[in-house]
């Protein structure tokens, strides 16, 4: 698993100037370190994360790891089918939510 691209987030980026720990917690330790470890593989991180984020209805950071997931080698067609399986353990209106959220990222 060690050939897989590194994870970089984007803390600093987008609200460094605003809060700038959790920016540092989000770049080096979520990002640097977590989504770095070598026991499961970006993707599968990718797919754990898009699903926590669907159960628990966070739309805004879904729209990030969406594409994040994609650039990790998910297809659309797999969160698609995520999204579809969540519904039934997440809840229908979650998952009508983040379906919602995927349209609108796929075809940006």
């Amino acid at each position: 698993m060690t050939d897989q691209p590194k994870q970089v987030g984007g803390g600093r980026r987008m609200l460094g100037d605003f809060s700038p720990k959790l920016a540092e917690l989000t770049d080096d330790v979520l990002f640097e370190d977590v989504w770095n470890r070598t026991e499961l593989a970006a993707r599968d991180r990718s797919l754990i994360t898009v699903a926590a984020l669907v159960a628990g209805g966070d739309s805004d950071q879904l729209r990030f790891h969406l594409g994040h997931a994609k650039n990790n080698g998910v297809t659309e067609t797999e969160l698609i089918e995520a999204i579809t399986h969540l519904a039934f353990y997440a809840g229908w209106p979650k998952a009508m939510t983040a379906i919602t959220v995927a349209k609108q990222v796929f075809s940006a």
